[in-house]
C-alpha cells in the first residue's frame, strides 16, 4: 500500500505551483511510478486532460481555464482564459499540412454556452499570447444550450458540437449546417464512422447522421438523419469507435453493445454483466451490486482484442472475438470507476471517485486439468473404464482454460478526492487530474534516478571535477 508522504495540507496554495519531488515508497515491486510532482494552477475541479504532443498536455475544469503543461518537467507553459463557467468539453484540431502555421488549435466548450478556439502556440512562441486582449482567440456564442461534446472529422476538415442539436463548423467558425432540436437532455457523446457518418448518443438512443459536403452543384453543406438505434434500455453514458468495423456503447444499467459500423446492426451484447462465465472467479456467480448506479458503464477503452469496461466499482475485460467477458475485478475500487486505459505489457490503469489510481496486469489463468473420478467398485482400485459422464466437466474446463485475471500491481495514492481521468506519456510517466484541484505527474523512479545521475556525471565532466584514476 502506497502512503501519502507530502507534508502539510493538500489544498492548493496559490496558482501555478509545483511541489518538490516526492517519493511514495518501494513496497510495490512491479509499480514503476515511485516519484510524483504535484501541479497547482486550477481553482476548482480539474475534469479534463488532453494530449497535445509527445511532451505537452492541457488541463481544463470547472474554473473555466485551460492550462498548458510540460509533461516532462511539470512546468506551466500557458494559461488560457475566456470562459465564465465550467468547461464541458475539450479537443484539439490538428493543423492542415498545407497551412504555413503548424500549430494545433484547442477547442473548448463551456456551460456559458460558448465555444472558444485557441491557438496552441509552440513553447518558444508563448510570449505572443495576450490573454488580456484575447488576441489569438475566437469565440462562438450563438448556442441555445450547453455544448456537452465536441468531435473533429479531420478528413472533411470540419468539427462538430453536440448540445440540444448537432452543428457542423469549419475552421473559420462558420456554421455549415445543423440539425433541428433533438432532445432537452442533449447529445452526450459523438464518434465518427465510415461513409461520412457520425453516431450521436441522445438519451438511450443512438442516432446515425450522414454529412453531405458542399459541391459545385450544391454549394451548401447538409446533415441527414439516417437511422435510430433503439436497443438500449437506459441512457447511454459511453461511446467509442473500436476499429473500422465496430463501435461500442455502454449504458446506465450496464448494457454493453457492439455494433457493426457499416450495417449499423448489433454484433454482440452483454447486458448487466450477470454471470458472464463461471470460470472467471472461484465463486459460482459473477454479479455486480444490485443498485442501478453500481452497474453504470462510465467509460470504455479498447485494443485489438478486447474492450476494457468500467462498470460501477468494477473493471471488466470483454473479448471481441469470443464475445464474452474473459476477466474482471468486481470491486476494483471502493467507488465508481470513472476512467480506464490500456498500458503496454498487458497492463490496465483505472481511476475512481474514491481518489485512487490503480494499475492492473491482465494474466492468463493457469488452470489444472483434473482427472475424472472413476465410479464403481473395480474403478475404485484402478480397474475398468472411466465414466464418460464424469469427464464432461473436464472437457468444459479445458474449453474455458483461456480465461484471464486482473492482478493488482500498483496503487497510486496521492489525490484526496475523486480522480477524473489520466493520460499516459510513455517515458514521461502518468498524469492524473482530480476534484481536489490538483494535477499529479507520476514518474518512473528508476528512470528518473538514472537521468539525475547522468546529468550529475555530465556536469562534473564539464566542470573538470571528474578525474579518472589509473
Amino acid at each position: 500500500m502506497l502512503r501519502w508522504l507530502i507534508g502539510g495540507g493538500r489544498e492548493p496554495q496559490g496558482l501555478a505551483e509545483k511541489s518538490p519531488l516526492q517519493t511514495i515508497g518501494e513496497e510495490q515491486t512491479q509499480n514503476p511510478y515511485t516519484e510524483l510532482l504535484v501541479l497547482k494552477a486550477h481553482r476548482d475541479i480539474v475534469r479534463y486532460l488532453v494530449r497535445l504532443d509527445g511532451s505537452r498536455f492541457a488541463s481544463a475544469g470547472d474554473d473555466g481555464t485551460v492550462v498548458l503543461w510540460n509533461a516532462q518537467t511539470g512546468e506551466k507553459l500557458l494559461e488560457l482564459n475566456g470562459h465564465t463557467q465550467k468547461i464541458t468539453a475539450i479537443i484539439t484540431l490538428p493543423s492542415l499540412e498545407t497551412c504555413e502555421e503548424k500549430n494545433q488549435l484547442i477547442l473548448t466548450a463551456s456551460a456559458d454556452r460558448t465555444v472558444i478556439i485557441s491557438l496552441n502556440l509552440e513553447p518558444s512562441e508563448t510570449a505572443k499570447w495576450d490573454c488580456d486582449t484575447g488576441r489569438q482567440v475566437q469565440k462562438v456564442s450563438c448556442f441555445q444550450s450547453t455544448v456537452k461534446c465536441l468531435a473533429v472529422l479531420q478528413r472533411l476538415d470540419v468539427w462538430l458540437s453536440g448540445g440540444n442539436d448537432l452543428c457542423v463548423w469549419n475552421r473559420k467558425l462558420d456554421l455549415l449546417c445543423k440539425t433541428s432540436h433533438l432532445s432537452d437532455t442533449g447529445i452526450s457523446a459523438l464518434i465518427e464512422i465510415p461513409k461520412n457518418c457520425v453516431v450521436a448518443a441522445v438519451g438511450k438512443e443512438l442516432i446515425i447522421f450522414r454529412l453531405v459536403a458542399a459541391t459545385e452543384g450544391s454549394p451548401g453543406w447538409d446533415i441527414l438523419e439516417v437511422k435510430r438505434l433503439l436497443d438500449h434500455q437506459d441512457n447511454i453514458l459511453s461511446l467509442v469507435n473500436v476499429n473500422d468495423v465496430s463501435f461500442v456503447s455502454g449504458s446506465h444499467v450496464g448494457e454493453l453493445i457492439v455494433w457493426d459500423t457499416l450495417g449499423w446492426t448489433v454484433q454482440a451484447c452483454e447486458r448487466n454483466f450477470w454471470d458472464p462465465s463461471p470460470q472467471l472467479d472461484a465463486q459460482r456467480e459473477i454479479k455486480l451490486c444490485q443498485k442501478p448506479n453500481d452497474v453504470s458503464i462510465h467509460h470504455l477503452t479498447w485494443d485489438e482484442e478486447n474492450v476494457f469496461v468500467a462498470v460501477g466499482r468494477g473493471l471488466y475485460v470483454y473479448n471481441l472475438q469470443m464475445k464474452r467477458v474473459i476477466a474482471c475485478q468486481k470491486t476494483a475500487h471502493d467507488s465508481s470507476v470513472l476512467h480506464v486505459a490500456r498500458l503496454p505489457n498487458r497492463q490496465v490503469i483505472s481511476c475512481s471517485e474514491d481518489g485512487s489510481v490503480r494499475i492492473w496486469e491482465l494474466r492468463e489463468k493457469q488452470q489444472l486439468s483434473v482427472e475424472p473420478v472413476p465410479t464403481g467398485f473395480f474403478n475404485m482400485w484402478g480397474f475398468g473404464r472411466v465414466n464418460k459422464q464424469a469427464s464432461h466437466p473436464v472437457k468444459k474446463q479445458q474449453e474455458n482454460a483461456t480465461s484471464c485475471s486482473l492482478e493488482l500491481i500498483g496503487d497510486l495514492i496521492g489525490h484526496s478526492s475523486s480522480v477524473e481521468m489520466f493520460l499516459y506519456f510513455e517515458d514521461h510517466g502518468l498524469v492524473t487530474c482530480s476534484a481536489d484541484h490538483l494535477i499529479i505527474l507520476w514518474k518512473n523512479g528508476e528512470r528518473e534516478s538514472g537521468l539525475r545521475s547522468l546529468k550529475l556525471f555530465q556536469k562534473l565532466e564539464e566542470n573538470g571535477d571528474l578525474y579518472l584514476s589509473v
